[in-house]
């Protein structure tokens, strides 16, 4: 695939067809990790959410208020 990198606003980019990001599972405001390597490559990875984000610590907290017994339980299980 070829892309061509055009002028947005005063910034330079690429931009990626809905093809392109529903392939790659990609949707707007999802975050990429950028490497450079030296032979001029460059690779775009996504970011994974981290299971320690505020929402799912928020998420988490609100399930063991709802069944604290349940949750002690389990705890308890060896």
């Amino acid at each position: 695939m070829t892309k061509t990198i055009t002028k947005i606003g005063s910034s330079q980019g690429l931009v990626f067809d809905a093809a392109l990001m529903d392939l790659v599972g990609l949707k707007v405001g999802d975050q990429v990790s950028i490497k450079v390597h030296k032979n001029g490559s460059i690779i775009l990875t996504p970011v994974k959410p981290s299971l320690h984000s505020e929402k799912a610590v928020g998420t988490a907290k609100r399930l063991i208020s709802k069944n604290p017994e349940l949750f002690r339980r389990l705890l308890n299980c060896e």
